[in-house]
């Protein structure tokens, strides 16, 4: 977004193919915009790893995984998408701003969320392996640099995130695993016996109330 030209002079997106054109072409990038620039990561990543941890493989099933990463996302980036409406968008479609002008104004609230949610560390990563010269302020980082830290340090707290939720259902593996052991009942699947006691203690402490509203506070 940096040092973008001036794309909005010269073009008519008034004309009806422009438009079609000019939409295709935002509508191509939002699956790369919610990856890489919102908490849909950290989100999907920590339901997958409770799936995992549950021992069931399609217990909640992709569509329920998906669909309740989706509506968090839009929850946790609500503000920022409201920033962008109004400092963006809505002077763009009244002409008082270019389209650069546009994309200058959406770039902040984005880089503010990101950079809440992002190390310092993963960001001198990548201005190291880039040689660029240190910002002088957070807001100066590049979208280049920013985005790649972004991910990766939304990666690193998913994976804290699923460790923690691993634990306790890992005890439950050791011990049903044990005692069929101590049983003599090798043949029959841990899995099968713990399973219904991992979603039996998952229930008992209101699971996902406590997830859900946990993982909503990271992102606070």
């Amino acid at each position: 977004m940096n040092n973008l030209p001036d794309i909005s002079k010269g073009l008519d997106f008034n004309n009806p193919v422009l438009s079609i054109f000019f939409i295709i072409s935002l509508l191509s990038l939002l699956p790369a915009v919610l990856v890489m620039l919102t908490s849909f990561t950290r989100i999907v990543v920590v339901l997958a790893l409770l799936r995992q941890g549950l021992g069931g493989h399609q217990i909640p099933p992709n569509p329920v995984v998906i669909g309740l990463s989706l509506f968090l996302t839009l929850f946790i980036m609500s503000p920022t998408i409201s920033a962008i409406n109004t400092d963006a968008f809505q002077p763009y479609s009244e002409k008082k701003i270019t389209m650069t002008e546009a994309f200058h104004r959406a770039e902040f609230p984005i880089k503010k969320f990101m950079l809440k949610q992002t190390r310092q560390k993963d960001i001198a990563l990548f201005i190291k392996l880039s040689r660029e010269k240190v910002p002088a302020q957070p807001g100066d980082v590049p979208l280049k640099i920013l985005i790649p830290a972004f991910a990766i340090s939304e990666l690193k707290t998913a994976f804290e995130i699923g460790f923690l939720i691993f634990l306790p259902f890992l005890v439950i593996d050791m011990v049903v695993a044990s005692i069929l052991l101590s049983m003599g009942m090798m043949m029959l699947p841990p899995v099968m016996i713990s399973l219904p006691f991992k979603l039996l203690l998952f229930v008992l402490v209101d699971g996902w109330n406590l997830l859900i509203g946990s993982l909503v506070r990271t992102f606070l």
